[in-house]
């Protein structure tokens, strides 16, 4: 997982409400085994419709989505995420988030911002005129040129895992030193845990003989 501390650009003014997950990925797309080309079905039936936003060639390859509340609801499937990631979001600006949807967004290298509707609809605004957003993990900041500066709330360790690029594979592997040093200590304790010592002065006898 990459790293990100910064996501600077366009953002698709969305702003819909109550978004599942099979809306932005329908449920024939799970067939696949890799994340690779579902962004190709992301919101499909959404850009079935003329004039969608997701398909507006000057909003295409936007690294952020401007939606409404409840963003994510639905099914848990992990498939909605990949779904963003491949077509190159890399934030998504909402009032609310189901919290599923938030917790593979983060494990996938999505930030997942959280504003009021009132910022919300001025992001939206500002979007609809071309000019790029800022997102700040660091500060915690949503800006933009007009000298807008819209503070945020994350948890810490989805905000850490994000700027360190970990996901639980990561911060496994972070822990690396601290494991073997464990089962070291272990192993010289209580050999019979750590599999040392098997059987070693033990008299099995069978009851069934006489």
């Amino acid at each position: 997982m990459q790293a990100v501390t910064r996501v600077e650009g366009r953002a698709y003014p969305f702003g819909a409400k109550n978004i599942d997950t099979d809306i932005i990925i329908p449920a024939h797309w799970l067939k696949t085994v890799t994340r690779e080309g579902l962004g190709k079905g992301a919101f499909e039936a959404l850009r079935r419709e003329p004039g969608n936003v997701f398909d507006d060639p000057d909003y295409a390859g936007s690294p952020i989505l401007i939606a409404g509340e409840n963003f994510g609801c639905g099914s848990s499937r992990e498939h909605a995420a990949w779904a963003l990631g491949d077509m190159g979001v890399q934030a998504v600006l909402a009032p609310s988030y189901s919290d599923i949807f938030s917790g593979n967004a983060v494990k996938n290298g999505i930030v997942p911002v959280v504003l009021p509707q009132a910022a919300i609809d001025r992001l939206i605004e500002v979007a609809r005129q071309g000019v790029e957003i800022s997102v700040d993990l660091e500060n915690m900041t949503v800006t933009t040129p007009f000298q807008d500066r819209l503070p945020f709330d994350m948890d810490p360790f989805r905000r850490q895992c994000l700027m360190e690029g970990l996901d639980e594979i990561g911060i496994t592997l972070a822990k690396d030193t601290a494991i073997s040093n464990f089962e070291a200590a272990v192993g010289q304790s209580r050999p019979w845990i750590a599999g040392g010592g098997r059987n070693e002065g033990v008299v099995v006898e069978d009851a069934g003989r006489t």
